[in-house]
């Protein structure tokens, strides 16, 4: 089943599919093609605004998706290779492709994306954007962490971001 929303005069239709995984119940949206959306239970429709969705268990994209997220779960996949098409600004953008240059199980302070990005006294706006990024996991804000190291906010919540940070970890020691 997919939900149809008209925006400019034209037709846009997202579907999903859902994902049972160590850090909870994950939906995972995607439109023409391209990923939109790893959304989490306690989402707010502000965070990442989309129509009410119906699930689309037979597509094809969401189906490599949910592989791949459950493949990365089970320590199997360090980075996704997924077509994705995230609704932002410029600067949600620019600071969104810096995470996807986060290694694998490594982390990085807001400020130190700010200076990545060429806007060292934006750091207030990176937390912002990372907090907007609608494609959690896949592009890795759980990477993001406060200046002295500490785990500041998470879509998911700071046990799931947690869980996955030490998730990493224990791949990378094997």
């Amino acid at each position: 089943m997919t939900s149809p929303l008209f925006l400019k005069d034209r037709r846009v239709t997202f579907s999903c599919i859902r994902l049972a995984s160590p850090v909870g119940l994950l939906t995972i949206v995607a439109s023409a093609g391209q990923l939109v959306a790893v959304l989490w239970p306690q989402d707010r429709p502000s965070r990442v605004p989309l129509p009410a969705l119906g699930e689309a268990k037979d597509d094809p994209l969401l189906k490599e998706a949910s592989a791949q997220l459950a493949a990365y779960f089970d320590g199997a996949l360090g980075r996704f290779d997924l077509p994705c098409a995230p609704a932002g600004t410029p600067f949600q953008r620019d600071v969104w492709r810096a995470l996807d240059a986060i290694p694998y199980g490594q982390t990085r302070s807001y400020g130190a994306i700010a200076t990545d990005i060429g806007r060292p006294t934006a750091v207030r706006a990176v937390g912002a954007a990372n907090g907007r990024n609608p494609l959690s996991i896949i592009t890795p804000c759980h990477r993001v962490v406060g200046r002295n190291g500490d785990l500041t906010g998470f879509a998911g919540g700071l046990h799931a971001k947690q869980w996955l940070l030490a998730h990493e970890a224990r791949v990378l020691a094997r």
